[in-house]
């Protein structure tokens, strides 16, 4: 099986030995997925580890009251593991799916036990990249706490358009899935869609937005 060059660059794989690389590639189990589907849903044990060598995943995080969280988006390069990865009998605390075709290289825990093992810097990476997450998290949980949701959407809008003025965008993102990503309702957001349209912050359309007055936009997403 051949391996994108962004497998092989990624700082956790570029600091395994060259034969220790040959094994992480022979383990590998290429799987792809259709936009929608499941990589493993919430609740489940999944022991596994994942690099994305094409399209993207999405974090999902479900409510007692029926409700979606978008939590975070993995895309093309990214390596991703399952919490049941570390902790034994521990069900995922949120699905994975993916968000667009996808295909990616996954590992079992048990397969690559005796690289992380014999393999301090691989090990340490590993933690690293965990810390991270951590921090990801933290500043989710920070936004979805202390920050209005219009804030959020500005911000959400801000991240999607990349910051081009006067640039029509395709809404790849229905109202639910921009509701998801900030933690509310289609309703409101379709509200605040509005409120800034009517602003002349953005301009919007059944197909596509405009950011109109991207510095003003800006600092509503700083409030």
């Amino acid at each position: 099986m051949t391996t994108p060059r962004a497998f092989t660059d990624n700082e956790l794989f570029s600091v395994l030995s060259k034969d220790d690389l040959a094994i992480m590639k022979s383990l590998a189990h290429q799987k792809s997925l259709v936009k929608g589907d499941y990589l493993v849903r919430q609740e489940e044990a999944w022991p596994n580890l994942f690099f994305i060598e094409i399209g993207s995943i999405i974090v999902e995080k479900d409510s007692a009251d029926g409700r979606t969280l978008i939590a975070g988006t993995f895309k093309r390069g990214d390596v991703f593991w399952g919490i049941t990865f570390f902790l034994d009998g521990v069900g995922m605390p949120a699905g994975l799916q993916a968000f667009e075709d996808t295909r990616l290289l996954q590992w079992s825990r048990a397969d690559i036990m005796p690289i992380i093992k014999n393999n301090g810097l691989f090990s340490w990476e590993l933690s690293r990249l965990a810390m991270g997450r951590i921090l990801y998290a933290s500043e989710i949980l920070e936004s979805m706490t202390f920050h209005p949701i219009g804030v959020r959407l500005a911000r959400l809008l801000m991240g999607i358009s990349g910051g081009e003025n006067q640039v029509a965008i395709e809404r790849n993102l229905t109202l639910d899935d921009m509701a998801a990503r900030i933690g509310s309702t289609r309703e409101m957001v379709c509200r605040l869609l509005y409120k800034f349209s009517d602003e002349g912050l953005i301009r919007i359309t059944r197909t596509e937005f405009t950011i109109m007055d991207q510095e003003n936009l800006e600092k509503k997403a700083q409030l």
